[in-house]
């Protein structure tokens, strides 16, 4: 079990525009090691290289065509990275990232509770899983703070996030140890230090929503379109209900009001009832 570090405190960043993967890399490093800029550098690195490998090299024209254009590969406009800037970032520390269907990632399948970390992707979005003092927590940075996980229940967690289609890489290496928080950089106006106990009480403070620790304004992955059309389908839900409640009245409006023509052969008939009764 690794040593406390820093202190026994979690250090968890809250979702800022679209900078999950900085979010994950530094909650997986545990300190606001990396910034934006620092991955954007890293990722026009990797765009120069990789133009100058297709270059040098017997790919076709065709075949090398994307990887020449302008468009950069490994981050894209609305900020997302590709796992390769997260790798990079990570090997500055001696981190290795493997994916978990790897083969040398099969005792992890195994018993994940063996390993320190997990990084999971599915679209725009990245967080980490942490094993921190001992304790496995849950770093998405859409969670008001981190969440923490039983090492029973990991494994379950894991399993579907593979089964609805994340894509899960572990972390293997030497974690720091230690982030000087009492340093300059201890804040990036997105990390907050939190100590278990502070953790456990934001979480449990939205309790009584439907998903009370996430922070549902700064979602990576909403959708303004499907928004709007989530908010159509509630107002004809809404018009729905309020037909269908509508109709009952009117139905027994119509019962009661009746219309005069039936009104008439009604009275008719229980006159010729009354008439052939004194008849017989």
């Amino acid at each position: 079990m690794e040593g406390v570090s820093n202190g026994g405190m979690l250090y968890h960043e809250v979702q800022e525009a679209k900078l999950c993967a900085v979010h994950c890399v530094n909650t997986v490093l545990q300190g606001p090691f990396f910034s934006e800029f620092d991955l954007a550098a890293l990722a026009s690195d990797l765009d120069t290289k990789e133009r100058q490998m297709m270059q040098e090299g017997t790919v076709s024209a065709a075949a090398s065509g994307d990887f020449l254009s302008a468009e950069s590969h490994n981050v894209s406009l609305g900020g997302d990275f590709s796992i390769q800037v997260l790798q990079k970032a990570l090997e500055v520390w001696d981190l290795q990232v493997i994916a978990s269907d790897s083969p040398v990632a099969e005792h992890a399948q195994i018993d994940p509770d063996l390993e320190n970390a997990f990084i999971c992707h599915l679209h725009d979005h990245w967080f980490c899983i942490r094993k921190v003092n001992g304790e496995w927590y849950n770093f998405d940075s859409l969670y008001a703070a981190p969440q923490h996980l039983s090492k029973f229940y990991l494994a379950a967690y894991l399993d579907s996030l593979k089964n609805s289609g994340w894509s899960i890489f572990l972390v293997r290496g030497n974690f720091p140890k230690e982030f000087p928080i009492a340093s300059s950089e201890a804040s990036n106006g997105y990390g907050q230090w939190l100590s278990p106990e502070d953790a456990e009480r934001i979480i449990k403070s939205g309790n009584n929503t439907q998903s009370p620790q996430r922070i549902n304004s700064t979602q990576q992955d909403s959708d303004p379109y499907q928004e709007i059309l989530l908010e159509m389908e509630d107002q004809d839900m809404k018009a729905a209900i309020a037909a269908s409640l509508m109709e009952p009245s009117q139905s027994m409006s119509r019962v009661e009001t009746g219309s005069p023509q039936k009104d008439n052969e009604d009275t008719k008939d229980d006159k010729k009832d009354s008439e052939d009764k004194k008849a017989q």
